[in-house]
């Protein structure tokens, strides 16, 4: 157990509670949390199934994410940010999207000129996240760190939110606090426990994602090629730092029975099959290490707080890649969660239970809620291979590359800078009572 400094805790539980917030889940989003907590006073207990070994050192996962702007300042203020190397931080300068083949123009292209940034965004290997969120928040004032722990219950009442617990073959032990936070992945089982159902989409697809050399230098251009049987993303990365040699991430996206056939391919076969479909852009590639698949589920938490709980990182939303934005949803629920608790506090609330939390969740789902339905749009539209769909894909590309207003609306959503990015719309003290069954019980 990995533990740090203590502050005070809520003063409204009976008996001595542990904490201030127990968060279930030590990946990115929970470290993350319990980083923000501590900078804002708070105490927390962060439990994790993971040994603090794998934590520190998390293995290569083939997941690359990319990040917009205000994540990656949010990240800096965190202080994660400077605990990546040189070479695990990419920059997308620009984005083209192909329909069907990519031999010829593509369909759409998107720079950030006019955006009032230098560049779209930038990518960094997940992997890289969760050691830089894990290393910061190892050795962070207010937060204790038990790994090697299995959640066996979690429960919320009127006074207080408690988790059952055990650690090897030790005995079940208990943790109470004013306020429990999910941050489990978008399958939790902290979600469940509480009660909260999920909106589920199962796409029926897999995701490979695996790191790629090739010849000709990328400019730092992202390509998403909407093929008519698999989808491909090739996203720019930092060239290799002991060669030199160019890097990118090859994302093939298939029905379940082709990516079984395509992970069955060995290294030279399945290099084929990228290079050709991405029309030997990048000249000669070479597989860089294991493919990795992934199945394509999105997930929607029906509420994201409650009465002593809440719900940040995929446990609330869990989204498709194609936009990539689901990290950068995460970060935004963890920092409209403790932008809410240190609003209960300012008016000396209850953490656990109060209009905070409401104000949390309401605002959390108007900024989620358009890009997740957004989202699974885009996937439904760009991999329906009927006749009307590829019209239609057509019409959306060409209109969108020859609107300015509109290419510069897609521009602002991928910088950050847009209307659902992280931090606008309106603040936490006029959160709308619109939507109730995403709020408190």
């Amino acid at each position: 157990m990995t533990s740090s400094d203590t502050g005070s805790t809520s003063p409204s539980l009976p008996g001595s509670p542990d904490c201030d917030v127990l968060i279930v889940g030590g990946g990115p989003a929970g470290l993350s949390l319990s980083i923000a907590l501590s900078e804002a006073g708070f105490t927390s207990i962060v439990v994790e199934q993971q040994a603090a070994a794998t934590l520190a050192n998390p293995p290569v996962d083939g997941r690359e994410i990319a990040l917009t702007h205000p994540s990656v300042e949010w990240l800096r203020r965190l202080g994660s940010w400077s605990e990546l190397a040189a070479h695990e931080i990419g920059r997308i300068r620009e984005a083209h999207v192909h329909d069907g083949p990519v031999n010829g123009i593509a369909g759409m292209r998107l720079d950030a000129v006019g955006s009032g940034e230098e560049h779209l965004g930038w990518i960094v290997p997940n992997d890289a996240l969760r050691r830089s969120a894990y290393a910061v928040a190892a050795r962070c004032r207010n937060v204790q760190i038990l790994d090697g722990a299995r959640v066996l219950g979690v429960r919320s009442s009127k006074d207080c939110a408690t988790i059952d617990y055990q650690c090897s073959d030790q005995a079940v032990a208990s943790l109470r606090a004013a306020l429990v936070v999910a941050a489990d992945s978008r399958f939790s089982a902290t979600r469940r426990q509480l009660g909260v159902g999920a909106r589920m989409t199962d796409f029926g697809r897999t995701v490979i994602v695996c790191r790629m050399q090739h010849e000709a230098p990328h400019h730092d251009i992202a390509h998403e090629c909407f093929g008519y049987e698999r989808t491909l993303a090739i996203l720019p990365l930092p060239n290799d730092p002991q060669t030199g040699a160019h890097l990118c991430s090859a994302v093939v996206t298939a029905d379940s029975a082709e990516a079984h056939k395509l992970m069955s391919l060995s290294p030279e076969a399945f290099t084929a099959q990228v290079q050709s479909q991405f029309d030997g852009r990048l000249g000669k590639m070479q597989l860089m290490g294991e493919r990795h698949a992934y199945p394509l589920v999105a997930v929607y938490a029906e509420r994201f707080a409650g009465r002593r709980f809440a719900l940040v990182g995929d446990a609330a939303v869990g989204m498709h890649p194609v936009t990539a934005h689901g990290y950068n949803l995460g970060l935004a629920s963890v920092r409209g969660l403790t932008e809410a608790l240190q609003q209960a506090r300012k008016l000396g609330t209850d953490l656990g239970d109060g209009a905070h939390l409401r104000q949390f969740a309401d605002r959390h789902h108007r900024h989620a809620w358009p890009i997740y339905q957004g989202t699974n749009s885009v996937v439904r539209l760009f991999t329906h291979a009927g006749p009307l769909p590829r019209l239609l894909r057509q019409c959306v590309l060409k209109g969108a590359d020859i609107l300015p207003p509109v290419k510069a609306a897609i521009v602002q959503q991928l910088t950050g800078r847009g209307l659902f990015a992280m931090g606008g719309g309106a603040s936490l003290a006029s959160g709308s009572r619109a939507h109730r069954h995403f709020t408190q019980r």
